[in-house]
């Protein structure tokens, strides 16, 4: 069992963004040479989040609605004393950091709709993914 390391950086210009990482994951298994294993994409930050979902542009406006609904903007947050982006974070927390997904023939055993992606929720930012792979 080998474990390797990559980085994906990302330069986000938007508040709330959503960017389609799959080719990115699949270009970083090709190069470790792996056939077979486990990927984990994480994101270290805490106004970001990592999600598997279908790559469908009306799908992913009703996403970006239905967090916004979840937790509002405006929402009077203890936290905002501080640096006014609490609805970033608390939709971080709902939505989670990482995906650990399986892989063979170096590339991910997603379903036929499925990608994976990054959400920026507080930017604009420059930010780095983790992208961790296990196997042979």
């Amino acid at each position: 069992m080998q474990i390797l390391t990559e980085y994906l950086e990302l330069k986000i210009i938007d508040r709330i963004k959503i960017i389609d990482i799959t080719q990115n994951i699949n270009a970083a298994l090709a190069e470790s040479g792996l056939r077979m294993g486990i990927v984990n994409i994480y994101s270290k930050h805490s106004t970001s989040a990592v999600f598997i979902n279908e790559n469908e542009s009306g799908l992913l406006d009703d996403y970006l609605n239905l967090i916004q609904s979840l937790v509002p903007s405006n929402g009077n947050y203890k936290h905002d004393r501080i640096d006014n982006n609490a609805d970033s974070h608390l939709r971080s927390f709902i939505i989670g950091n990482n995906e650990t997904i399986p892989f063979q023939n170096a590339k991910m055993s997603l379903g036929t709709w499925q990608s994976v992606f990054f959400l920026e929720m507080d930017g604009p930012r420059n930010r780095k993914v983790t992208i961790t792979i296990m196997g042979d």
